[in-house]
């Protein structure tokens, strides 16, 4: 038997050295348990690219001996990657009923509903997957509804932690269960992978309760209009927008497809507190007095496309902001985000709207839902593991959380940072890193799942700095003799007006290059392309020091 087969063994496919693209792969003998199935937003490199998922050719291979998927929670970088996923792999999925509602908006969109196995779990259902004892506690992060689960395997209890921070005044009075998790580590926690994200910051994260007074002492200030921009996800912020509009007597209009989504599957389980009469169209925002109204909107994160950024530039086809118009920005940017969220800030002073933004101490109107080191510790003095491994987040905050880990007591090599795809084998107690399975990204571009790769993407970095040039040419079939052209047609190279002596060069040497070919009976129609190609190139390179895509185009009549 295989060590694979003996051992027990933890893989990230997604989620180290890295936001977002959450999933973690727990294996002993023939059963496999999934943790999470996140998505990631793509850099600016990733030309055209929509979404980023998880590589799961491990999962594929191994697809008899998954038993399920447990999710952790609601956000997109741990459900943004399961409609894609379950095209090719239907699992069973575990979730509460929040991160199911959640996941079922999804499915629905993409048509998989019907054909999808959803169960709902509890912090206080027990579950057995094949050689897998499955329990839960519950958490606090910035969305309801979030559990950490821990597994019960023949080699001992492996936990994951989920998202989480100590929020001990929340939102909706659903405390973290602190005694579940000392009681787990009294019994024993053989291995721990606990999220990073904050781990660079040091203290406790505030608790999202002071938000809400933040946002109460904006509304009381504000004259005009509100416009107020957060995370969709963060239910527990939208109650307490929701809680201010009512003390305030505002009407709530909702702008943004994910949250109205995100709003009507909260409200529909009873996890979102609307008023009777409160919410109103954004068509019917201007039928009332600009000081009776609070508008919900997406883009908090500077997203182009996104209801915020429409407002800004003042292109929203049904709304717009006025000087004198508060504007809040209840959310901080995504490290790579902050250059969209200061050009929308911009254009909101430049209307003369009032704009309140920043995190922290400087205006208040955003925490974290990340535990910050003091809290960090605390998960590992609860758990008190043998091994651990940081999850969830780049190299340097991993690296942070393991120094966190060694100042409480985890010995140094019983500390794992992994990259994604590295696996963690346990055998008899004893933890070894010593191989690596297929893992990556997945790229997601429009429908398509994974049929754009590199050599695509090159070729639109190669067409979005060059431009292209397509050479058409017409030959005859009889004696293969040029009919017509070439004639030459430029997209992002030259303008065709200011430049037709160029192309006219660039027609003659085309021509003449496969008059040559012609000639010498050459008749592969690769080598014409191919001589087409390198002899306008050098032309071109040589005229304007640019090498734009050559495509040239050869039609036989």
């Amino acid at each position: 038997m295989s060590s694979e087969e003996n051992a027990l063994s933890v893989v990230a496919l997604g989620g180290v050295n890295e936001i977002g693209k959450n999933m973690y792969v727990i294996r002993y003998a023939n059963d496999i348990l999934v943790i999470d199935c996140g998505s990631k937003f793509p850099d600016e490199s990733l030309l055209g690219i929509d979404v980023i998922v998880p590589d799961i050719t491990y999962l594929l291979e191994n697809k008899d001996k998954i038993r399920a998927l447990i999710v952790t929670h609601g956000h997109e970088d741990h459900i943004g990657g399961i409609p894609y996923v379950l095209k090719q792999l239907n699992m069973p999925i575990y979730a509460t009923r929040l991160t199911l509602g959640l996941i079922e908006v999804k499915l629905r969109e993409h048509g998989l509903l019907g054909s999808s196995r959803l169960k709902t779990i509890t912090a206080d259902s027990a579950l057995r997957f094949g050689s897998f004892k499955v329990s839960f506690f519950s958490t606090n992060h910035s969305i309801p509804d979030c559990l950490g689960i821990a597994l019960n395997t023949p080699e001992g209890t492996v936990v994951h932690t989920g998202d989480f921070k100590f929020d001990l005044t929340p939102v909706n009075n659903h405390y973290p269960d602190i005694h579940k998790m000392a009681a787990l580590g009294r019994k024993g926690v053989l291995l721990l992978l606990s999220e990073s994200t904050n781990a660079e910051r040091p203290g406790f994260t505030p608790s999202e309760r002071v938000v809400g007074e933040h946002i109460e002492e904006a509304f009381s200030k504000a004259e005009q209009k509100i416009f107020i921009s957060t995370f969709a996800s963060n239910v527990h912020r939208l109650q307490q927008i929701v809680d201010a509009s009512l003390r305030f007597g505002r009407k709530l209009a909702l702008l943004g497809r994910s949250m109205v989504n995100v709003v009507d599957v909260a409200v529909e389980l009873g996890y979102l507190r609307l008023p009777e009469g409160m919410l109103i169209e954004p068509t019917d925002v201007n039928r009332y007095s600009p000081n009776e109204v609070v508008v919900l909107c997406t883009g908090s994160q500077g997203e182009p496309m996104a209801a915020l950024s429409r407002l800004a530039s003042s292109n929203h086809r049904q709304l717009e902001v006025h000087r004198g118009d508060t504007v809040i920005l209840a959310a901080t940017p995504i490290p790579g985000n902050e250059r969209n969220v200061a050009r929308i800030v911009d254009n909101l002073y430049e209307i003369g709207a009032k704009v309140i933004y920043g995190s922290g101490s400087v205006t208040g109107m955003h925490v974290s839902g990340h535990a910050s080191q003091e809290e960090l510790k605390l998960m590992l003095t609860l758990m008190k593991p043998k091994y651990f491994i940081p999850i969830h987040g780049e190299y340097r905050m991993l690296y942070q959380h393991r120094m966190l880990a060694e100042s409480v007591g985890v010995e140094g090599d019983n500390i794992f940072i992994v990259k994604n795809g590295d696996v963690v084998d346990i055998e008899q107690g004893v933890a070894s890193q010593r191989r690596k399975i297929t893992t990556g990204n997945t790229l997601v571009d429009g429908l398509g799942i994974g049929d754009v790769g590199h050599v695509v993407l090159r070729d639109r970095k190669h067409m979005s700095e060059d431009g292209v040039l397509i050479i058409v040419i017409t030959l005859s079939r009889a004696d293969s003799k040029i009919l017509s052209g070439p004639d030459t047609i430029s997209r992002g190279f030259v303008y065709v007006r200011e430049s037709e002596g160029l192309l006219e060069q660039v027609n003659r040497i085309a021509a003449s290059s496969l008059d040559k070919l012609l000639e010498e009976k050459v008749n592969q129609w690769s080598t014409y392309k191919m001589t087409i190609k390198d002899e306008v190139g050098k032309f071109l390179w040589n005229q304007t020091k640019r090498r734009p895509m050559i495509l040239p185009i050869l039609i036989q009549v």
